[in-house]
């Protein structure tokens, strides 16, 4: 079935005989199909989808296929409402389109169809269609931490997944689809910690007063057979000044520093031999007023002479294991003289407490020289600062794809 007046190849081969010039060959036959108005081409195509049908299974692919043999399929563009485009494949002949890529679950996808009758008349034609959802069993959820304030500028991000992704292409999937924007802009990345765990850093500390925002474009993604992504809350962090502490074991001194000016100095003693403060950089993890410190937590027991059990006051702890920057009134002697802690930093009441109403979480502090052991960058607080930039991005799913490392981790402007 044709559609509209077209002429004959004949009619248009003797008005090219009879004019020679491309514009009075239009204008004798007007049969130029590109000056035509697209045909609706509903009746041309079928979408296996079904428009208006109930939600189909999101495994299934997509297929659209060209009916009747009077016009073929030129060009395919399949949406869903997030803007996520799924790729497909033509057939040589336009008979057939079929997608390569998998729909995403829950999701209300748009068909735009173009076509081409056999006089190269143009087609048009569209069609809606939603997929279903998938139990939760079947969901991937992720938990962004820490809790929405604000911090200090080294607080990094964290992503925890409520399944295991191993395999690198699926790793490359989520890792895409945790979107950060931060005001200023800043180049960051994620690293995967482990199956389950991703950190989030920029490649400098965070600026002083950034907004930053945090969230999942995993909603209906589809990971892996039998996996997509679930909806999940977006995070917002803003961050203060920057407050950066530097204890040092040699000289026995602590240097603060906000924004770059030094704010105060004070004597310190640090962990003795047996003991030693771990060295590096350490994230401020969180704080309290009082808190009763017992050796058994380090498997001291009472019969040792290392064994203590002590109230301590303004205690800002560094790690989980137990490293703690506080008041130490039973060591003030030695404050500025000796090391001879258990692995906390041990200060003045009056200093402990300045320290205390001076540092919130997300703030830096640093040991040298302690003679201690390395601080891990994972497992044991965040010590995500003591890896290179370069190291870091070694933990990237997307950091080496095609060798375009800087594209992948800068962040964008929020709107």
């Amino acid at each position: 079935m044709r559609h509209g007046t077209y002429g004959s190849k004949r009619n248009a081969q003797g008005c090219a005989l009879l004019v020679a010039s491309a514009i009075a060959l239009t204008a004798c036959g007007d049969s130029d199909p590109l000056a035509k108005k697209p045909y609706d081409a509903a009746d041309h195509v079928a979408v296996s989808a079904g428009e208006g049908s109930k939600p189909v299974p999101a495994e299934k692919p997509l297929e659209i296929t060209a009916t009747g043999g009077e016009s073929r399929i030129t060009d395919v563009v399949v949406t869903d409402r997030a803007g996520r485009q799924v790729r497909g494949e033509l057939s040589a002949d336009g008979a057939r389109w079929r997608s390569t890529s998998p729909l995403a679950a829950e999701a209300t996808y748009t068909v735009k169809v173009s076509t081409e009758d056999e006089d190269g008349h143009r087609g048009r034609t569209s069609a809606t269609f939603q997929t279903r959802p998938v139990p939760e069993s079947k969901q991937l959820g992720v938990e962004f931490g820490p809790e929405a304030g604000t911090y200090g500028v080294g607080q990094p991000i964290t992503a925890e997944l409520t399944k295991e992704v191993k395999d690198p292409d699926q790793r490359r999937i989520v890792e895409r689809a945790l979107v950060v924007n931060s005001t200023p802009e800043v180049t960051g990345a994620w690293h995967w910690v482990d199956g389950k765990k991703l950190h989030y850093r920029p490649k400098e500390y965070w600026p002083v007063n950034a907004s930053i925002t945090v969230e999942s474009k995993l909603r209906g993604l589809h990971i892996r057979d039998g996996l997509y992504g679930a909806a999940t809350k977006a995070l917002k962090l803003t961050t203060g000044d920057r407050v950066e502490a530097v204890a040092d074991a040699q000289s026995l001194q602590m240097t603060v520093k906000r924004n770059g000016e030094v704010v105060n100095t004070f004597p310190i003693t640090t962990g003795k031999a047996g003991f030693r403060t771990r060295n590096g950089t350490k994230v401020v993890l969180g704080q309290q007023s009082f808190v009763r410190m017992r050796s058994t937590s380090i498997g001291i027991g009472p019969g040792s002479a290392e064994y203590y059990d002590l109230p301590v006051h303004w205690a800002t702890r560094l790690t989980w294991s137990g490293e703690f920057v506080h008041a130490a009134p039973w060591s003030v002697g030695s404050q500025g003289y000796a090391n001879v802690s258990h692995g906390c930093t041990g200060m003045s009441m009056a200093n402990a407490r300045w320290f205390f109403q001076n540092v919130r979480p997300g703030d830096l502090v640093t040991h040298v020289n302690t003679e201690g052991t390395q601080m891990p960058a994972f497992g044991n607080g965040f010590g995500d600062w003591n890896l290179s930039w370069e190291e870091w991005l070694e933990g990237s799913a997307l950091a080496a794809e095609d060798g375009d490392r800087a594209d992948r981790s800068t962040l964008r402007p929020s709107a």
